[in-house]
């Protein structure tokens, strides 16, 4: 039986959270959904993945015309 695959994941190891906005500065999740994320469903993953790159960017955590890190 081959190993199942492993989770989807925006972490990029620059875990610090952001004092105004609570987000992680590295993927923009908040601290409740890093908690969580171990025991969400891929579609869940997924779905709150899809919302990262606004969300940070409104918090001004990634510059005008700037990318996720990676």
């Amino acid at each position: 039986m081959p190993p199942a695959p492993k989770p989807s994941s925006p972490c990029t190891k620059v875990c610090v959270l952001d004092a105004a906005t609570g987000l992680c500065c590295g993927c923009g999740r908040t601290r409740d959904e890093i908690a969580a994320w171990g025991g969400l469903s891929e579609v869940e993953r997924r779905t709150i993945m899809a919302g990262l790159e606004a969300r940070m960017r409104a918090a001004h955590l990634i510059p005008p015309g700037g990318a996720l890190p990676s």
